[in-house]
């Protein structure tokens, strides 16, 4: 059994940190269904957690359902604390925090669904008009790390909100987990980056949005500009001129009409940037300027990128919108390709942790089930890195899927398979000092194959 006295000391040792978030009975199902939820290879629904924990037989499952749909504990504040201990231990000390926002829809069924309606479903393939999907939409944000045996960066969630269908916007949430995020780590610098969808998360509010969107002070926002989003110059005041200072100088047109006005000025220069895990040589233009639609009087900066390598027929092949105005235009276009890992993150919760499997209906059980398993996925990249690296594990693994030549470092599954097979030996041996019998050895090796199915 998986419970909080038999688990490795390593993985005790980060849920002991939680034990404020909970009551004593709460933070024993927690630290359970922890374990459960890693050690499970099969679906990870609510009994399938006490499965994987090896309590099936010992706990009723209605004490799995109770914790997620009545017991007394806050998303945020376990969001807080994993927000923490990610960047204690992984974030060097006085750096700035770089967080990735995105938001995905899990596919639901059943009118029930706490928050279940049509909505965009941007994974879906197909065209445009067919690309939505009946489920909870979730926004996620998550801590973008570098990690010391990769060489891409590694998003872990540690802030979530489930949309609703008549509740805020996905802007306005954003600025509400931004918030959370910056009062749990004070004192840390915080960028965040995003695409498009959230150009305008920390834009000043208009009569036709809600009350609430915008970033806290002192928070740069990095994003992908909207094609379709009309610039202006700023307008230099005339000394003398009676009145208000103009703030609005000429039109600039869009992004495309400001690729056209850079070339005509000869604005383009040389880079190097670093994104993706390779270094390119391409061009830049930067410049200041506004965007009244969205942040009104604010000045902003938009980067234009392009590779004199690739054929455009816009003028540019990346345009991003930054309200960090002072730090170097490459280093801005890294920073937004590091955005990329929440999406690595996002297929690896559904692909691997098995977020979204849970089938939970009322309200309170839907809004945890999510995070809380994104909080695991969490874990486990925290509790590899500090404990349970080792070269060999790519050398096995490259030993079992040989036909992965190139295959040099770990990848999130990697991680896991680790962290369960550390469960489940925990699970075979715990409390007994006597040597393991074949019979438990070899329910040992066939736990650890099936863990790695």
């Amino acid at each position: 059994m998986l419970q909080l006295e038999t688990l490795p000391a390593s993985l005790a040792g980060l849920l002991w940190v939680f034990r404020p978030c909970f009551t004593a009975p709460t933070f024993r199902t927690f630290a359970a269904l922890v374990a459960g939820l890693v050690a499970q290879p099969g679906r990870r629904t609510v009994c399938g957690m006490l499965v994987g924990a090896g309590l099936a037989g010992v706990w009723h499952h209605w004490r799995a359902h109770r914790f997620f749909a009545r017991a007394a504990w806050d998303v945020s504040q376990v969001g807080a604390v994993l927000a923490g201990l990610v960047v204690d231990h992984l974030v060097p000390g006085g750096a700035a925090v770089l967080v990735a926002v995105d938001d995905t829809l899990l596919r639901r069924s059943g009118r029930r669904v706490a928050e279940a309606f049509w909505q965009h479903d941007g994974s879906r393939p197909g065209p445009k008009q067919a690309q939505v999907g009946y489920g909870n939409n979730w926004l996620i944000a998550g801590i973008v790390v570098d990690l010391p045996f990769l060489d891409r960066p590694v998003c872990l969630p540690v802030a979530f909100a489930l949309v609703a269908k008549h509740g805020p916007s996905k802007q306005i949430l954003t600025g509400q987990l931004i918030a959370t995020l910056a009062a749990a780590l004070p004192g840390r610098h915080l960028h965040v980056v995003a695409d498009s969808a959230y150009a305008g998360a920390d834009g000043a509010e208009t009569r036709t949005a809600l009350h609430g969107r915008g970033l806290p002070a002192g928070i740069s926002l990095t994003s992908r500009l909207r094609a379709n989003a009309v610039l202006t110059a700023i307008a230099t005041p005339t000394p003398g001129t009676p009145g208000r200072p103009k703030r609005i100088g000429h039109r600039l047109g869009t992004a495309k009409h400001l690729a056209v006005l850079m070339r005509a000025q000869a604005r383009w220069t040389s880079a190097t940037v670093s994104r993706y895990g390779r270094t390119d040589q391409v061009e830049l233009a930067d410049i200041h300027c506004l965007w009244y639609g969205v942040y009104r009087s604010r000045t902003v900066r938009v980067i234009l990128l392009r590779d004199p390598d690739r054929r455009t027929t816009t003028g540019y092949h990346l345009a991003l919108i930054s309200t960090d105005l002072t730090t170097a235009a490459d280093q801005i276009v890294t920073r937004y390709a590091a955005r990329w890992s929440i999406e690595v993150a996002i297929e690896d919760a559904k692909q691997i942790t098995g977020v979204g499997q849970a089938r939970n209906r009322t309200h309170h059980a839907v809004a945890r089930t999510v995070p809380f398993a994104l909080t695991v996925q969490s874990l486990v990249v925290l509790w590899y890195t500090l404990h349970g690296h080792q070269p060999a594990t790519i050398t096995e693994r490259r030993d079992q899927a040989p036909w992965y030549r190139d295959k040099t470092q770990p990848s999130y599954f990697d991680m896991i398979i680790k962290l369960r097979r550390v469960l489940i030996t925990a699970r075979f041996r715990a409390g007994t000092a006597r040597q393991p019998t074949p019979e438990e050895t070899l329910a040992i090796h066939a736990a650890w194959a099936e863990a790695a199915a």
